[in-house]
């Protein structure tokens, strides 16, 4: 039996893409994606914690037109890696590489014919209802 390896978040950019195009023109794009989870201590205090992932979109993903501070769901799959850094030393990093994705509202800093392009409310409502209601979501 194949295993499942789907990772599905809906956050923030935390900076604007860094896109490279390759000499065959092949595009990637990778930035910072932050999920706010709120939660109840043992006191009763609401509290949040935020988690920073690191993402990778290829080819027409990498040309989504994304900046910093928009809100987007994405679906994926988790990958691990390994490099050397400028002094030799091995290097390990875990991406998460996008296979879907849906800007669900701008930073407020982009362009008219941005925000044009953005999903309907519709769209926006119907993720909200499918993940339980938008009230709890802590962001």
């Amino acid at each position: 039996m194949a295993g499942i390896n789907k990772v599905i978040l809906v956050g923030h950019l935390g900076r604007d893409p860094e896109v490279m195009t390759f000499d065959n023109g092949t595009k990637k794009a990778t930035f910072s994606m932050a999920t706010t989870e709120s939660y109840r201590d043992k006191d009763g205090n609401w509290q949040e914690q935020t988690e920073w992932h690191n993402i990778v979109l290829w080819r027409y993903l990498a040309e989504k037109n994304l900046i910093k501070g928009d809100q987007i769901y994405l679906e994926g799959r988790l990958r691990s890696r390994s490099y050397d850094d400028a002094n030799g030393v091995k290097k390990y990093i875990t991406e998460i590489q996008g296979d879907k994705v849906l800007k669900l509202s701008s930073s407020g800093i982009t362009h008219a014919a941005n925000q044009a392009a953005s999903p309907s409310s519709n769209v926006v409502q119907s993720l909200e209802s499918e993940m339980g209601g938008g009230d709890d979501l802590p962001f």
